[in-house]
């Protein structure tokens, strides 16, 4: 069966998702005109809102019936999210997201840092009426432990002789973090403090598998579908999972490991074309898509300790969904 994201993934809280995209549009209304006009580009950029459904899903999982808070933490992970971005924009100084113009293309970096501050806080403002102290406190370790995972990357730039180990604690950082809070947090708005644990498991194993599939896509795919180049980030010389497994497949002393290290080391893609080449030869991508298979039965896994009902399958249904991007 082939599954639908609409289908299988939304339907069971596209209720749900109406309200909670309302409540975006209005939480990021600010008296500052251009704090509006850039918090509304960057949040109608947005993607599938896969945070968002997961959290929706996450809420109805556990069992909870009135949807009120759930739909407003929804919106504060969707603000979250689009802040890091925004901020990984002006990092990375890319031009592109999702093939239209980044908020620091089309204003400037000040303006889409300061945005990103707004919208970071503003998230904070609405998690404080929800009035959950487990809940502040979760986001509040969660958002510190994201921009952690971001510093922790650019201290590994053109580091070649990064590990398996150190690329999953950048990934858990700066991408399954956020996967968590929205699951955990909704099992705490349900208060169902013994599903935390599996929720977080659910999520913080998507997030390694989503990532993980992310970088493989860089070497497989087109920037039509990826909505970014090829080789951004090997042009700033993050050691990404192909790469550390490139360099772990071939022979140190060989011409090949050589070019790899070389351009994890210096960035730029001078050599991006033998770089591509190198590591689908090596067999890294294998290897990588191998690591995403286990992370995602990790993930589904951990939802057993849910009770059956159409929102675990959905939920299902999403960790096997972005595992078939690379099928």
């Amino acid at each position: 069966m082939t599954i639908d994201f609409k289908r299988d993934v939304l339907a069971p809280v596209a209720h749900d998702f109406a309200a909670m995209d309302q409540f975006i549009n209005e939480g990021i209304t600010s008296k500052v005109a251009l704090v509006m006009s850039v918090s509304k580009h960057v949040v109608e950029a947005g993607g599938k809102r896969m945070r968002p459904i997961m959290c929706l899903l996450a809420a109805r999982a556990c069992g909870l019936s009135d949807m009120t808070h759930a739909r407003h933490l929804a919106a504060i992970i969707e603000m979250l999210h689009t802040a890091t971005l925004v901020h990984d924009d002006v990092v990375d100084e890319s031009g592109l997201r999702r093939g239209r113009p980044t908020a620091n293309a089309t204003w400037n970096n000040q303006t889409a840092v300061l945005v990103g501050d707004f919208l970071i806080s503003r998230a904070f403002d609405l998690l404080v009426n929800i009035k959950n102290w487990d809940l502040l406190k979760d986001f509040s370790t969660g958002t510190c432990e994201i921009a952690e995972g971001e510093v922790l990357q650019l201290q590994w730039q053109h580091q070649p002789h990064a590990t398996e180990d150190i690329y999953l604690q950048i990934i858990h950082g700066k991408t399954s973090r956020l996967f968590e809070l929205a699951t955990e947090g909704a099992a705490i708005l349900a208060g169902q403090e013994n599903y935390r644990e599996a929720m977080r498991h659910y999520a913080g194993h998507f997030g390694n598998a989503f990532q993980i599939i992310d970088d493989i896509l860089d070497y497989t795919s087109d920037a039509e579908t990826l909505g970014k180049n090829i080789g951004d980030d090997l042009m700033e010389g993050k050691p990404t999972l192909p790469l550390i497994a490139a360099l772990k497949l071939t022979d140190e002393n060989a011409e090949e490991h050589q070019i790899v290290y070389k351009s994890i080391a210096t960035g730029g893609t001078s050599q991006l074309e033998q770089v591509i080449s190198i590591v689908k030869k090596s067999g890294a991508l294998d290897y990588c898509m191998q690591r995403a298979r286990e992370e995602t039965e990790k993930a589904i896994e951990a939802l057993q300790a849910l009770p059956e009902s159409e929102y675990r399958q959905a939920l299902e249904n999403l960790a096997q969904l972005a595992l078939d991007r690379i099928q």
